[in-house]
């Protein structure tokens, strides 16, 4: 994904802008300072084919060994539906949302509501629920 695309999270800033910037930044400790932005980028990610900031963002009791995604699966859009705690002050936070994909050719939703903690500083997924 070049830097100058527009951002997969749908945000209006460029992917470089935008998510690019934690994923190209993260093992430097450019991290999103809130859960909505954290899933953004992390929505942003499986656009992107970006496995490793995945796994990384993923709150370590509950990340999986290995992470394989699907190339098939082509992620359209992102809806932000509600968001329940997760700013830069808080220690969790719950973001809903709904990402429009397109696999073989059919479309699909995928709901989700999902928890995010906050420890040292920095944001991570937790778990969530479909």
């Amino acid at each position: 994904m070049d830097s100058e695309d527009r951002c997969p999270c749908l945000s209006g800033e460029t992917y470089g802008a935008c998510c690019g910037r934690f994923h190209a930044g993260y093992a430097a400790g450019v991290w999103p300072t809130t859960a909505v932005a954290l899933m953004r980028s992390r929505y942003s990610a499986f656009a992107a084919g970006a496995a490793d900031y995945l796994l990384a963002t993923w709150h370590p009791s509950t990340r999986p060994v290995e992470l394989v995604l699907d190339t098939e699966t082509v992620w359209r859009r992102l809806d932000i539906l509600r968001i329940k705690g997760g700013s830069p002050f808080d220690e969790r936070g719950t973001v809903e949302f709904a990402a429009h994909y397109r696999h073989d050719g059919e479309r699909g939703v995928q709901r989700e509501s999902s928890r995010f903690v906050r420890e040292d500083g920095r944001w991570y997924y937790l778990d969530g629920e479909l």
